[in-house]
C-alpha cells in the first residue's frame, strides 16, 4: 500500500513488548504500591480466573513484569479505601484502575445483552429475591454469597441451583448477586481468604472521585476503551484492540475510523502479518528486548492467540478443557519469554503439600536458544521462591526437559 508505514516483524515484536512492559529486565528493587499500580495502569487490567494450579491468574502478570512482590499490596489496592483498583467485567472478570471503571458503564447498563443467560435472566426468574438481596447487602455488606444464601434460605427464598454453563451450580443468592455485580449496583469490596467476593453497595466501594465522574457517552467510552487496548498492544489489528475489553458491534468500527482520522492509530504494514494492522501513535520501537520471564495463559501479551502466532511464530492454546490424552503440551502451560522470542513452553504445577514447583513438561519452540534451559531454570527457581516452594522438579516429558533438569540441578524422576 503506497505511503503506508512498514515495520519488520522484529520491530513489531519489540513494540508489543514495550507496550506491555516486557522488554526490559526486571528491576532488582522492592515493589512499592506505586510501581504495582503503575504497572496495572500501563496494561489496563488484570484478568481474574478461578484456576489455582500454579498461582491465581491476576497475580502472575505482575510477577512477570515486576518479579517477586508482596501480593498483599494487590489485596490492599483492590480491598481498602480509597481503592486504586476495582473489580468489574472488562476483558473477563478483571481488576481495572479505578479511573477506567466509568468507561464500562455502558456494559453494565446493557446487562440484558452483554451478560450470559444465568445472569441476564435473574430479573425475570428471581424478582423477589433480587429485592431481598439488595436489602441484605445494604444491611450486611460487605457480605459473601454464602451468607446471603443462608439468609434467603432462612426466609424460604433460596430456591434451587442453576445447571447452566457459566455458574452451573450457582444458588439463587449467587445468581442475584452476580446480576447486581454485572450491573454495578454492588461491587466486590474485597476478597476473603477463600477468594470469595465480599459484596457491598457500589457507593460504599468506589472512591469519591469515581462516584463523582459524570456519565461517559457510549461512543466516547467505546472509543476510549479501543484506544486503551491499542495503547496496551502498541501494534495490532482491530481484532486485537477490541478483544482487550471485549468490545463488539458497529460502534467499534466507528471508533476505529475516528482514531485513525485523528492520528491516534496509524495504519502500518507488518512484514509477514497479512491482516490490516495499526500502530498506536505513542508506541515506541526499542532497539532491543532483554527480559526473561514466564507468562501465564491469562497474560495480555498472549490473550489473542492469532496475534501471538503472527508475531512470535508460536501456536499456543490453553488445554485445561482438553481431555488429558489429547493434550499436546500440558494442562497449564506457560510461555517463556526470552528477549523478543518465546523460547519454551512449560507445563507447571505448584505442589504446595510437597513444597515443590513441578515442571510436568518442557517443550522447545522454533526459537529455543543455547541458553534457554539455563535462563528458564533461573526463572523457575525465582518463581518457586515467590510461591513459597523449596524445590523445582522436572518430569521427563517434552524435548526440553532433559536439558532443563540438568541445568536446574534437579534429578529427573524415574
Amino acid at each position: 500500500m503506497a505511503g503506508v508505514e512498514t515495520m519488520t516483524r522484529a520491530q513489531a515484536r519489540r513494540v508489543a513488548l514495550r507496550a506491555q512492559a516486557l522488554d526490559r529486565p526486571r528491576r532488582d528493587a522492592p515493589v512499592t504500591m506505586r510501581r504495582l499500580t503503575g504497572t496495572v495502569e500501563r496494561i489496563n487490567l488484570l484478568q481474574i480466573d478461578s484456576v489455582t494450579v500454579l498461582a491465581r491468574a491476576h497475580l502472575m502478570p505482575l510477577f512477570s513484569r515486576l518479579g517477586p512482590y508482596d501480593t498483599a499490596l494487590l489485596d490492599r489496592a483492590a480491598g481498602r479505601a480509597p481503592r486504586k483498583l476495582v473489580e468489574t467485567w472488562a476483558h473477563e472478570a478483571s481488576y481495572v484502575p479505578a479511573a477506567t471503571y466509568p468507561l464500562l458503564e455502558w456494559r453494565r447498563r446493557a446487562a440484558q445483552q452483554e451478560a450470559w443467560g444465568v445472569i441476564a435472566g435473574a430479573t425475570d426468574a428471581h424478582p423477589v429475591e433480587l429485592d431481598l438481596v439488595r436489602s441484605l447487602v445494604t444491611d450486611l455488606g460487605p457480605v459473601t454469597a454464602g451468607r446471603i444464601h443462608a439468609e434467603l434460605e432462612a426466609a424460604g427464598r433460596s430456591g434451587g441451583r442453576s445447571r447452566e454453563a457459566w455458574g452451573w451450580n450457582w444458588s439463587v443468592a449467587k445468581r442475584c448477586l452476580e446480576y447486581l455485580f454485572f450491573t454495578g449496583e454492588v461491587l466486590s469490596a474485597r476478597r476473603n481468604g477463600s477468594f470469595e467476593r465480599c459484596y457491598d453497595l457500589a457507593e460504599r466501594v468506589l472512591p469519591p472521585a469515581v462516584r463523582a465522574t459524570p456519565p461517559v457517552p457510549d461512543d466516547v467510552a467505546v472509543r476510549r476503551l479501543l484506544e486503551l487496548g491499542a495503547r496496551a498492544h502498541g501494534v495490532g489489528t482491530v481484532r486485537c484492540f477490541r478483544d482487550y475489553f471485549r468490545l463488539r458491534g458497529p460502534a467499534v468500527r466507528t471508533a476505529l475510523d475516528e482514531l485513525v482520522d485523528e492520528g491516534t492509530l496509524v495504519p502500518v504494514e507488518v512484514q509477514g502479518w497479512p491482516e490490516r494492522t495499526y500502530r498506536h501513535r505513542d508506541a515506541v520501537v526499542p532497539r532491543r528486548a532483554e527480559a526473561a520471564t514466564l507468562l501465564s495463559p491469562f497474560d495480555p501479551l498472549v490473550w489473542e492467540r492469532r496475534r501471538l502466532l503472527a508475531l512470535f511464530d508460536v501456536h499456543y492454546r490453553i488445554e485445561i478443557y482438553t481431555p488429558a490424552p489429547q493434550r499436546r503440551l500440558g494442562y497449564y502451560v506457560l510461555p517463556f519469554l526470552e528477549g523478543e522470542r518465546i523460547g519454551a513452553l512449560v507445563d507447571l504445577k505448584a505442589d504446595r503439600a510437597g513444597r515443590v514447583l513441578r515442571v510436568l513438561a518442557a517443550h522447545r519452540t522454533d526459537d529455543t536458544g543455547p541458553d534457554t534451559a539455563g535462563r528458564l531454570a533461573a526463572e523457575l527457581w525465582t518463581l518457586a521462591a515467590w510461591l513459597g516452594l523449596d524445590d523445582v522438579a522436572v518430569a521427563p516429558r517434552g524435548d526440553l526437559s532433559a536439558a532443563l533438569a540438568a541445568t536446574a540441578g534437579t534429578r529427573m524422576p524415574d
